[in-house]
């Protein structure tokens, strides 16, 4: 049966004929183009830039939104989509409306505060809460923290000081004052005074304040952003010495303009760059009901106020290469056509709906001195086509191509390889579907393999008496790569229990099976540990709830690289790490 893709698939594939042909342009926003993508709502954590999102419906004609979307980068070009981490099904109050919300982290825990229309109360705001910046969320209150008219777009901020605000309004601009817990406020509802000196001239208004405020405060200054001038709304901001006022109309950021009458922003720093995220209407069929969350660098003047911001289609320069030689989720685009994702059988998300001559662009890939060899996990009910690897554009050199064969189900995964030459250095990576008519395969993720790689025979530890094994205890180095970790006592193996792909799950020592559970990718930190990456999905060897006692408990979660999952390798008189002897154990089906 073919797959349907829908219209948002159905119209990427006219990106062409729109002029948006990657061989003639260098177009990399709208950084979403799986779906349309609204109200962005960026967030810093670790190394990494979380980016949340609404959507806007394929056909729409109106409001008509359901869900909140996350994406994530470390270079801000090559952006990995998470997929649905919230929706309307979260809060069995809410019925309709999930417009723009924010993720805000706070001792461990990430809370996504947003707006609905509920069942019974009209405009409310809700909070739902997650270990993960990826979700899933859920519901932290079972009922709306706060309600009344207009009560939308609510932004938040947690000052140095531990207290936290959330902001919201249209066309009043509100406060509270949140608890430490997050879920709960003292002192009442504040509105703001938003008059024309505090927030901008607008004929036959008091305001030019109108709805999507972004609070936060840099250095010693509080920057309240906000949509204005009614329909079609730019983007203006105040400032103000304190986080509630007095607030002091600074002016236009971002000029009215894109296919969308509506704006919303949210800026962040992030390694030593300024970026400020909004939405338009770019992409094909794009409108004030069909938006696209783009992106754009800038820099503060030097008294810390905006420059003027236009839209563009190039988005900002790359900050970091990706690693090739890294398992990479095929969600991972940076600009793509006619492609759309969707929740994994094997985890996280897959790239689906893949037809004839839809293609994928990944940006800035550090090849280093050269690759050998290329996998990607795969799945057809049918014959699925060819995956071909270009270099630089669509019509660049050819490095590989893989063949996608029948594996009888669309979550039926395979690894398949391909030889690849002639390619080092950096490149713009594209991957260009080809096959007959209909949906051709899925695509989960993907990996190169460095030249320098070869099967390294695994030895025979020789047991040691009791107490014998460790030497001096000097510092080991590993490289980086996958391994298998096996005991030296009971000849079993680091295994993930019940090779279960999930946040929490134990680590135990079991007989060597091949699984992924059992593969172990080791990457050496900044600061000498190692971190060790689940062969399941993005989940690293973990010390639960950052225990430092004897008999802490051992897992997976998350991965990000906090001292509960980095480890330091010690020199022992026999071999505890055992590098696999197979060619690419982490893909293998064992």
């Amino acid at each position: 049966m073919k797959k349907r893709r829908g219209m948002i698939g159905l119209l990427a594939a006219a990106l062409v004929l729109a002029g948006m042909n990657p061989t003639m342009a260098k177009a990399d926003n709208p950084i979403v183009q799986t779906i349309y993508s609204t109200d962005p709502a960026p967030m810093v954590y670790g190394d990494t830039v979380y980016v949340y999102t609404g959507h806007d419906e394929d056909g729409a004609d109106y409001y008509d939104m359901r869900d909140w979307h996350c994406y994530s980068t470390k270079d801000m070009v090559n952006w990995t989509d998470h997929g649905v981490v919230c929706s309307l099904n979260t809060f069995s109050w809410a019925k309709s409306d999930a417009w723009a919300g924010q993720v805000v982290e706070r001792g461990g825990k990430f809370y996504y505060y947003v707006p609905v229309i509920a069942k019974q109360g009209g405009n409310s705001i809700g909070v739902a809460v997650s270990d993960s910046p990826t979700g899933p969320f859920k519901d932290a209150l079972g009922h709306p923290l706060c309600q009344g008219y207009g009560f939308i777009d609510p932004t938040v901020y947690v000052d140095s000081d531990g207290q936290a605000y959330l902001y919201f309004g249209n066309p009043n601009l509100c406060y509270v004052k949140l608890n430490r817990n997050m879920i709960s406020y003292s002192g009442g509802i504040n509105k703001v005074n938003t008059t024309t000196q505090s927030f901008g001239p607008y004929a036959g208004r008091s305001s030019a304040y109108e709805e999507g405020p972004w609070f936060y405060k840099r250095g010693n200054l509080y920057y309240m952003l906000f949509s204005g001038n009614g329909i079609p709304e730019h983007i203006a901001y105040s400032t103000s010495p304190t986080p509630t006022g007095p607030w002091t109309y600074r002016g236009v950021i971002m000029p009215t303009e894109g296919r969308s009458f509506t704006n919303h922003c949210g800026v962040v720093d992030f390694k030593g760059h300024s970026y400020f995220f909004y939405h338009n209407g770019a992409l094909p069929g794009g409108s004030g009901f069909a938006r696209s969350v783009a992106v754009e660098e800038f820099k503060y003047n030097p008294d810390g106020s905006f420059p003027t911001i236009k839209m563009s289609t190039a988005g900002p320069n790359p900050i970091a290469t990706l690693n090739p030689y890294l398992k990479t989720e095929a969600e991972t685009i940076c600009f793509s056509s006619g492609v759309k994702t969707e929740a994994c059988g094997e985890g996280t998300q897959n790239v689906a709906f893949i037809e004839n001559n839809d293609w994928i662009k990944v940006k800035n890939v550090d090849f280093g001195s050269g690759a050998k060899a290329f996998a990607a996990r795969v799945a057809s009910p049918s014959g699925g086509g060819t995956i071909e690897l270009h270099l630089d554009s669509l019509t660049g050199r050819t490095i590989g191509t893989i063949k996608v064969p029948n594996t009888g189900n669309w979550q039926k995964y395979v690894t398949e390889y391909c030889d690849v030459n002639g390619v080092s250095g950096r490149h713009d990576l594209y991957f260009a579907f080809k096959g007959n008519g209909g949906s051709l395969m899925n695509f989960n993720y993907w990996q190169f393999f460095p030249v320098e790689d070869k099967p390294t025979p695994t030895p025979t530890p020789q047991p040691q008496p009791s107490g014998q094994n460790v030497n001096n205890n000097s510092t080991a180095h590993i490289d980086n790569g996958w391994y298998y970790l096996k005991n030296t006592n009971s000849q079993r193996y680091l295994a993930v229990e019940g090779d279960k792909a999930e946040a929490g799950t134990n680590v135990c020592i079991f007989r060597g099976t091949g699984a992924d559970g059992q593969k172990w990718y080791v990457e050496n930190t900044s600061d000498g540990y190692i971190t060790l990456t689940s062969g399941l999905g993005n989940f690293m060897l973990d010390v639960a709830n950052a225990e430092n006692v004897d008999g802490a408990n051992i897992g997976i979660y998350h991965g990000y690289s906090g001292d509960a999952q980095k480890f330091v390798v010690k020199n022992t008189k026999n071999l505890v790490f055992i590098p696999s002897a197979q060619r690419f154990p982490q893909l293998l089906n064992i």
